[in-house]
């Protein structure tokens, strides 16, 4: 199997993609009156539903570190994976962070660069992605509003089953409403995460002789924090299957961003070093080194 739509750490080498993160995503509402209030009035008597919100992402988040505090959310990290993102982290050095357009004095959520690399790849976290009930700065006015809602992307380990993850999520956010007010969770969409299977040697021998030949470096191996929801399907379809997921999405091409951009010459070079995989695959296949066993039936 080879996909395309994945990302590289840097332009210089050909990186593999071993794993990707499953999602929860939704909207959670608190809602506290009928409608909205004078501020000067009302506060001090009627709890705000901002301030009831931000209880309740208290429950699964800690604010302080962006851990998540959901034991159910969590996967064990296999070792393999570890020795990865500590190699990639070696390669990458302050690119693991430096490939954000971060504002100025910003710092990452931690200084240890393979910790970083596993954050974005093996550990659940929450993005509160956009937000009602909040006007915009110009028309705000002294009003107790009456409503805050919230999307949230909830990003889950690879190994992490959504589906499983649903329940604790709902536990912990609609349980005893503080101050008695109107709480809804309703999720729009759940996607597992996807691990990659162990890699067989002809192709791993195969990737990293592409790597050497048209980037002159060995090729490296590391896991995103998006998600690709075939890659999983696939697995089940063919659960003996070979992987090679690569990409062009490296350091400030801005996927899904309104300046996007394809860094030219790793385009021409994946594109040469996918053909010698598939070239090699072809000679693996003649030595009977690629027979797998039948598809799970449909």
């Amino acid at each position: 199997m080879v996909c395309l739509d994945s990302g590289c750490g840097n332009y210089e080498q050909l990186w593999c993609t071993t794993s990707l993160r499953g999602l929860v995503g939704g909207q959670l509402s608190v809602r506290v009156l009928t409608e909205g209030v004078h501020s000067g009035d009302a506060s001090g008597v009627v709890p705000s539903s901002f301030r009831l919100l931000r209880q309740l992402l208290s429950r699964i988040e800690d604010e302080a570190s962006g851990r998540i505090l959901l034991d159910a959310l969590h996967a064990e990290i296999p070792a393999t994976r570890r020795v990865q993102a500590q190699r990639a982290a070696e390669v990458l050095g302050a690119a693991v962070h430096c490939r954000f357009p971060f504002t100025p004095g910003m710092t990452p959520m931690s200084a240890d660069l393979a910790e970083l690399v596993l954050n974005r790849t093996w550990r659940p976290a929450l993005s509160v992605t956009g937000a009602e009930g909040l006007p915009p700065l110009e028309s705000a006015g002294n009003v107790l509003r009456p409503c805050t809602a919230v999307k949230l992307s909830l990003r889950l380990p690879p190994t992490t089953d959504a589906r499983e993850a649903v329940e604790p999520l709902r536990a912990a956010l609609l349980r005893d409403p503080p101050n008695g007010a109107e709480v809804r969770l309703d999720l729009e969409k759940t996607a597992n995460g996807w691990n990659a299977p162990a890699m067989a040697p002809w192709l791993e021998q195969v990737i990293d002789a592409a790597s050497r030949a048209f980037y002159g470096k060995p090729a490296m191996y590391m896991g995103e924090g998006g998600s690709i929801p075939f890659m999983g399907m696939l697995g089940e379809r063919f659960p003996a299957a070979q992987f090679l997921i690569t990409g062009v999405l490296g350091p400030h091409s801005n996927a899904h961003g309104p300046n996007e951009f394809l860094h030219v010459p790793t385009g021409k070079r994946l594109t040469a070093s996918v053909a010698l995989a598939l070239a090699g695959h072809f000679a693996a296949s003649l030595r009977g080194e690629t027979r797998v066993a039948s598809p799970v039936a449909s």
